[in-house]
């Protein structure tokens, strides 16, 4: 298994052409039919933010950060426990608190996250997220998601662009990954409480230090 160091590498050294080539293979066109930005009973909205980009969010829209991200559920339980990474806040229907319903937009389409700007696209390499679920297409390092734009035509400035945003997100994912592992120190939570790991240190819900 490569070390995250050798994957972060690869990452910095993927060819966007290449990348580009690939996307153009399986065809996307985005048909703003919401699935991604909303949730399932059996399968919850839970798109990731880097720290930043909550950051970029909150200056955005001047919401507070609990409003922008919220910690992602994974490994947490009713007691509270600790997790590695913020996941895009929901409403109380379970779907992403930017996504407007009716008409399939983001209220922050410019400045949404990286992992939305790049769905159902991810690459092959250890240290990165594949979102939603396995790969249902693939074409070289590229994996493609369930979605129904996939194998629609796109043009080669687009498949550019997402080739380039793709390109960036595993490098950030592996820059996130190897950060949260070097800032890493158990918090040992009291009952109740909730700590975040990112690459910054730990932190309470609200994106404030935790003190322990």
């Amino acid at each position: 298994m490569e070390t995250l160091e050798a994957e972060l590498e690869r990452a910095k050294s993927l060819d966007v052409t290449d990348l580009a080539d690939a996307i153009e293979d399986i065809g996307f066109e985005c048909t703003r039919c919401g699935a991604c930005c909303t949730s399932e009973a059996d399968d919850p909205h839970t798109a990731t933010a880097f720290p930043d980009e909550v950051r970029e969010l909150q200056e955005t829209t001047e919401y507070d950060f609990r409003d922008v991200a919220r910690p992602m559920p994974f490994g947490l339980t009713e007691d509270g426990g600790e997790t590695f990474e913020w996941a895009l806040q929901t409403d109380d229907c379970g779907d992403c608190r930017f996504y407007e319903d009716g008409i399939g937009a983001c209220s922050v389409h410019p400045d949404r996250p990286l992992i939305c700007q790049t769905y159902p696209f991810s690459v092959a390499l250890g240290g990165t997220s594949q979102p939603m679920g396995d790969p249902v297409d693939e074409s070289g390092i590229v994996r493609a998601h369930e979605c129904e734009g996939l194998g629609r035509d796109i043009d080669r400035e687009h498949a550019e662009e997402l080739a380039a945003a793709l390109k960036e997100r595993a490098v950030r994912e592996l820059e996130e990954a190897i950060g949260v592992r070097d800032n890493y120190d158990p918090a040992n939570p009291e009952p109740g409480e909730i700590v975040v790991h990112d690459s910054e240190g730990a932190k309470n819900p609200d994106g404030t230090a935790y003190e322990g």
